[in-house]
């Protein structure tokens, strides 16, 4: 009881002084205090449209709206695509040779998807994990031993797995490709999996059928540490370095094939690929892709693709869709042997809530596996074969399957059925260590081609044009147009009248905004908020700053008290010091239903700003034919994520007259691809930012490859210290070679510019709105005494 008076005496004089800072006392006290920071904006009494425009009558969330009609113009894309692939396509029907020549640009671009940019390894042996064969021995079977080996790949990367020798001579060379999330040792029946029959195991059915077969480790579906899977945590960097986990597996299959091969390489043998789920996934696509493959079976997997996006992040390939179904891979294979069993598949999801990106893997549909196979067979139906062969079993008779497999690369061979299995003689290895020592390899290999990437962008942009600045404008066009097409990506469609639609927003002492929007395509439109000064007079035209917010954020964020801790209202302190300004809408809100256009528009080649670039275009055209506007004054001032759109959208939107990245600008190959501890501070790697990732961003276009397609034009950064962005040494690194490229290439003094403070994520206002003053032609206030 000792404490209890004390408490209550605390407790008596904390309301007390509650009563009194609440008192009318307090709010005279309040009165006396300087106003508020932020513009002080009320609104329109009378919601009138801008003179030449139709009233805006819309009275939902318009941003949602937005996002909503963007998804429905992505699901339409999408389906189009499938609609419009003949022109990728030339196939050549005349022999079965010329077909397959016919086809090789299409293998090649599918090469280009997947990531397939690393040189194999060379004349690759097995490694066996022992002195010798006998010493890596660890099961025995009917007429077959099993062996624990490693191989070399690409790189410093390696396969591993078990071999299976028949005792005999081998009929034929297997890599029987388990799920991502079942192990070579349970494939093989060595250890046990709850999903899997006695005839799922099709490795033993073939090892006891005399054939040379190899069994690979894929990278497991399970969580890793950054609450995302194993196989999403490889991607990531992968990704946005031009590489695939997908193409990764591949070629440890290929050279999982080159081993097989030199195991006898005075005796032919044909080689087949079979697989379940990830394992068919890589069967369909390393055949389509190897003409070694005589025969390649695929359970559990074929179906439409058309939901790709639906799929976890790691199936993501970027532009697949514009060119490839799974029937369009398949006629890649013909006129080889392909057997397509229609069973179950493995079944997957990962959930919202956490880093990762919500997806599900789940068994095709009957419908959506005999229409793909249905449509394969017409794709190649002039050859005349029967192709592809289909099993629809259900409940799936396997043995139908394999012994059509095993026909295909061994007629004389007699499918026959492994009894109890093998035995095991001596320890299986350890699967955990196993899976990390590949994880850590794949991790290692990515971050080499980060620490590469410099010299390859480098190489990439060898070909401007320094001699003059008209020299320089031709040449950079090419990049722009590899940028606009194979980077961000572009939609090939006439954009909409304008049909302009606004309503007076809200008033301050020196401005009056606007609700403005504009159609761009069907189901796409802009929205933003236009603020006018006041003393703006009767046939003066003035320059604009499009003002762009970030992450989750709306216009209404950059003109007033909204998160003015970040933004300043600097689109209402801009309108206050002359400028029109223009705060539009981006797609970058609501979480995952932003982050899934992103996958949407990466099945068809296609990214956010896919969509985002023609909003801005129809913006930055429309306020071009305003009486009020000088067209030729018109910048771009974006923070955070609108500092990431700063260097992706004035690159491809002609009429913006400069561009300034606030809180944003830094070395982004590496803040999205590094892995390493110091870095992973900083990186989107391990972030929930799942939709982050551009494809082979590091091969391309970093953000001074970005800012090269901007040049001429006048480029600024905008820095605080204490932004976690990047560290400051990161920033100046890269740059440092923009001012290089203005500077001492191209001859432009006072063209680009940082300008740093000390302060965090945030709008700073000081440097910028001089840089905006001068390079816009509209003088400075005058000084405030």
């Amino acid at each position: 009881m000792r404490g209890v008076k004390p408490r209550i005496f605390a407790f008596f004089f904390a309301a007390v002084l509650s009563l009194f800072l609440a008192g009318p006392w307090r709010a005279h006290s309040q009165e006396e205090e300087s106003p508020p920071p932020w513009p002080v904006l009320t609104p329109v009494e009378t919601p009138e449209p801008l003179p030449g425009t139709a009233p805006l009558t819309w009275e939902d969330d318009i941003a949602s709206r937005l996002v909503t009609g963007v998804d429905r113009f992505l699901l339409d894309q999408i389906e189009a695509a499938r609609q419009t692939r003949d022109p990728y396509w030339h196939r050549d029907f005349a022999s079965p040779e010329a077909y397959s020549q016919s086809v090789e640009p299409n293998r090649s671009r599918l090469r280009d998807m997947l990531g397939l940019r690393d040189t194999r390894a060379e004349a690759p042996v097995f490694q066996f994990h022992g002195a010798s064969p006998g010493g890596s021995l660890i099961a025995e079977g009917n007429g077959y031993s099993v062996h624990a080996v490693s191989w070399k790949a690409f790189g410093d990367v390696t396969g591993a797995g078990l071999l299976v020798l028949p005792k005999g001579k081998a009929v034929a060379n297997v890599v029987a490709i388990p799920d991502a999330d079942v192990t070579p040792e349970q494939l093989l029946g060595l250890e046990p999996h709850p999903g899997l029959s006695l005839p799922e195991r099709y490795g033993r059915h073939l090892a006891a059928s005399g054939c040379r077969v190899l069994v690979p480790l894929l990278i497991s579906r399970e969580e890793a540490p950054y609450k995302m899977t194993w196989r999403e945590w490889l991607y990531r960097p992968a990704y946005e370095l031009g590489r695939h986990l997908i193409g990764y597996e591949i070629e440890k299959v290929q050279s999982g094939i080159d081993c097989l091969n030199a195991l006898d390489p005075d005796t032919p043998t044909k080689t087949g690929l079979f697989g379940w789920g990830e394992g068919a996934l890589l069967a369909l696509y390393t055949a389509a892709l190897d003409e070694r493959v005589d025969a390649a079976g695929v359970s559990g997997y074929f179906g439409s693709r058309q939901n790709l996006w639906q799929e976890t992040a790691e199936r993501n390939v970027f532009g697949l869709l514009r060119e490839f179904g799974d029937a369009e891979v398949a006629s890649l294979i013909a006129p080889r042997t392909l057997v397509i069993q229609n069973a179950p598949g493995p079944e997957f999801a990962f959930p919202p809530g956490k880093n990762g990106k919500p997806g599900r893997i789940t068994s095709p549909t009957d419908q959506e596996a005999k229409g793909e196979a249905e449509r394969a067979r017409r794709l190649v139906e002039p050859l005349g074969l029967n192709f592809p062969t289909f099993f629809d079993h259900r409940p799936p008779k396997y043995e139908e399957t394999l012994t059509a497999f095993l026909q295909a690369l061994a007629p004389e061979a007699t499918l026959a059925y492994p009894g109890e299995g093998a035995k095991s003689v001596g320890p299986l290895p350890d699967a955990a260590a196993r899976h990390a020592s590949q994880v850590h390899e794949i991790d290692r290999h990515n971050q080499w081609v980060l620490r590469e990437s410099e010299q390859t962008r480098k190489a990439f942009m060898k070909d401007l044009d320094f001699s003059s600045l008209d020299a320089y404008q031709k040449s950079s066009e090419i990049y722009r147009a590899i940028f606009r097409d194979e980077v961000v990506g572009h939609f090939d469609l006439e954009r909409l009248p304008f049909n302009a639609r606004s309503r007076a927003y809200q008033e301050g002492p020196k401005t009056l905004s606007y609700e403005v929007v504009l159609d761009v395509f069907p189901d796409v439109f802009a929205y933003g908020i236009l603020t006018l000064p006041k003393n703006l007079k009767d046939g003066e035209k003035r320059p604009v700053v499009v003002c762009q917010h970030g992450l989750e954020g709306r216009p209404q964020d950059v003109i007033g008290e909204a998160r003015y801790a970040g933004y300043k209202a600097f689109a209402t302190e801009l309108a206050e010091r002359g400028f029109i300004t223009f705060a539009p809408q981006n797609l970058y809100l609501f979480g995952d239903r932003f982050r899934t256009l992103q996958f949407k528009s990466n099945t068809i080649g296609r990214t956010l700003f896919s969509t985002i670039v023609p909003q801005h275009q129809q913006i930055t055209d429309w306020l071009a034919e305003q009486p009020f506007v000088d067209a030729e004054h018109i910048g771009f001032y974006g923070l955070s994520y609108g500092g990431k759109s700063a260097m992706r959208i004035p690159p491809l939107v002609d009429r913006y007259a400069l561009s300034i990245c606030s809180a944003d600008f830094n070395d982004w190959v590496w803040k999205t691809a590094a892995t390493d501890e110091r870095s992973l501070r900083y990186s989107y790697a391990n972030k929930k930012e799942y939709e982050i990732f551009e494809f082979n961003l590091g091969g391309t276009f970093n953000y001074a490859e970005m800012a090269a397609l901007i040049a001429p034009r006048p480029f600024m950064v905008e820095r605080g210290h204490f932004d976690g962005v990047a560290p400051d040494e990161t920033v100046a690194y890269e740059f440092a070679k923009i001012r290089f490229l203005y500077e001492a290439q191209l001859g432009l003094e006072n063209q680009a510019g940082i300008e740093w403070f000390t302060g965090p994520h945030s709008i700073h206002g000081e440097g910028t709105y001089r840089f905006l003053h001068r390079h816009l032609n509209w003088p400075e206030p005058a000084a405030t005494p």
